[in-house]
């Protein structure tokens, strides 16, 4: 069994790429590949592993998921997307470590689906938004709770990242900019899902039309249809060349309104973010998407 677990970051997509996939799903399960509603496993892999209580899964777990997971036997992939699959959001930072928990959470995954081709999803944001979207979702009043010990510098996703690889060093891991995920979205449901190539597919436009207007989705549309794309350079070339004179310009910034993050500290906390960017781009088994500018 290929499973593909799609793992965050949290405030990144919003389940909404997930979403994408399951308007796909018939056409997928054609091809055996599974993408189950979140109802299906999210509570049961959450319950299984607080049963554990951080002991070895007996050898029937895995079976017993997969059963309760998939109606059909005759499944090749698995698709399976919780953002809280490392971490639930009040404890980001708990213990004084950004996703602390993502090393122990990666490899339970592996042991409840043990000898399983497993690939891992994961995304990231500029780490101002990123905290600041964070504490908002938060049950915490005081930020300086929510964020511990930590300061806003120190937040690493390339440091996310190299602890994740090295939970599982064998395990492809795919990692993408939450600021370039509508030039990227239909290229992450074909990832994602390993749909066969010349699979037609919908949603791939799906981010593109909150941030285009409707002139410029018609427009792209058009061209879509004139020239067909062949490679994801030629489409995000496309989409760029549309986007350039079509945006809907409030919703290109993200506003930072946290009394915390001054402008000093997000100037560095931008910086970091392309640093780490670059770090991760250079990391052995992982692939770094990225839209070909």
């Amino acid at each position: 069994m290929q499973i593909a677990f799609h793992i965050g970051a949290h405030c990144t997509d919003e389940d909404r790429l997930l979403k994408s996939l399951l308007r796909n799903a018939t056409v997928l399960l054609r091809q055996g590949i599974a993408v189950p509603g979140p109802g299906k496993y999210r509570a049961l892999i959450r319950e299984t592993i607080q049963a554990l209580e951080g002991t070895a899964p007996p050898a029937e777990t895995r079976s017993i998921l997969l059963d309760a997971i998939c109606e059909n036997d005759a499944i090749d992939r698995l698709v399976l997307s919780n953002q809280n699959f490392i971490c639930v959001p009040n404890r980001i930072f708990a213990n004084g470590l950004f996703y602390g928990q993502a090393e122990k959470r990666v490899r339970v995954l592996h042991e409840l689906f043990e000898g399983d081709d497993i690939a891992l999803f994961f995304a990231i944001r500029h780490p101002a938004i990123f905290l600041q979207e964070a504490f908002k979702r938060s049950k915490t009043t005081s930020f300086g709770d929510y964020l511990g010990m930590l300061h806003p510098g120190d937040l690493s996703w390339a440091n996310v990242i190299a602890r994740i690889k090295a939970a599982a060093p064998d395990t492809p891991l795919t990692v993408w900019c939450n600021e370039d995920s509508p030039l990227l979205w239909d290229q992450l449901i074909r990832q994602m899902s390993n749909a066969a190539p010349d699979t037609a597919l919908t949603g791939g436009l799906d981010l593109l039309s909150a941030i285009i207007t409707k002139d410029g989705m018609e427009l792209l549309a058009e061209d879509f249809r004139k020239t067909p794309p062949k490679t994801d350079a030629a489409r995000h070339d496309i989409i760029a060349r549309i986007w350039q004179d079509h945006a809907v310009q409030d919703q290109l910034q993200d506003v930072i309104d946290l009394p915390a993050l001054s402008p000093s500290l997000v100037a560095e906390m931008t910086e970091n973010y392309e640093d780490d960017i670059a770090q991760i781009a250079q990391m052995p088994g992982v692939r770094l998407l990225m839209p070909f500018r």
